[in-house]
């Protein structure tokens, strides 16, 4: 299954059906990807979305991102709360959205880290081109 894990029915599907799940997005919010693939993503390297941060921070500004870092956990699980419940009842046993995710068998993702901050990545997630590829 082809699918955009931002709106998780295509994996909720996959599963349910048992096929592999190919993810083809640019990024999730609250590094979802990231924590997915346990990828490396420590507040203190790797700014968060939306700041103005460079990949060179102040003591100021990592503790900024630390803070943007602890509350998107918040935000997301309360935004993703209905996909959970979805998938838990289509799965008949509870899932996280983490969990959910990282049964995606290979992610395509349309990044260049020519505008992107470079960062360590696991083997399953393939780069295929930039913003507009």
């Amino acid at each position: 299954v082809l699918t955009d894990p931002i709106v998780p029915c295509g994996q909720i599907l996959a599963l349910h059906l048992s096929v592999p799940s190919v993810f083809f997005l640019r990024g999730l919010p609250c590094s979802f990807d990231l924590q997915a693939t346990q990828c490396p993503d420590p507040p203190s390297y790797v700014p968060r979305t939306f700041t103005d941060n460079s990949d060179h921070m102040t003591f100021i500004q990592r503790v900024e991102n630390f803070f943007l870092k602890s509350s998107e956990s918040f935000l997301c699980n309360f935004a993703y709360l209905p996909f959970e419940r979805l998938a838990s009842d289509v799965l008949h046993r509870p899932v996280t959205m983490k969990e959910l995710l990282s049964c995606g068998s290979i992610w395509l993702k349309r990044m260049d880290f020519v505008f992107e901050y470079p960062m360590p990545v696991m083997p399953n997630i393939i780069f295929i081109g930039g913003i507009n590829c």
